[in-house]
């Protein structure tokens, strides 16, 4: 995922994605944003983040720890903002979304 510099709310968005670096996946034991679970930060004029992120398989068990630590963070850094998380199953999950740092921690 990347972010445009000229993007209205580029410095939140940064801040956000940092943030989404410190919640795991608990069997993983890898941070979401490391293992390619996030597509997409968003930030509404309403007052909302909208994050849009996938899970590693559609009946991971682990799918309402991983929302609770992204809504936890991100409320915890943006306190005044609502948090919506929209889980999708497309584009599919794979093991090609996980990144360098990402791969080594797994042994890959």
């Amino acid at each position: 995922m990347e972010l445009q510099i000229n993007d209205p709310f580029f410095q939140e968005k940064n801040k956000a994605m940092d943030s989404l670096y410190n919640v795991l996946d608990p069997e993983l034991m890898v941070n979401i944003m490391d293992l390619g679970l996030v597509y997409d930060v968003d930030f509404s004029l309403e007052g909302k983040i909208i994050i849009t992120m996938t899970l590693t398989t559609p009946g991971c068990p682990m799918g309402d720890a991983i929302s609770l630590g992204v809504r936890n963070v991100l409320n915890e850094d943006f306190p005044d903002r609502e948090v919506d998380i929209n889980i999708v199953w497309e584009p599919q999950w794979t093991v090609e979304e996980v990144s360098a740092a990402g791969r080594e921690q797994l042994g890959f």
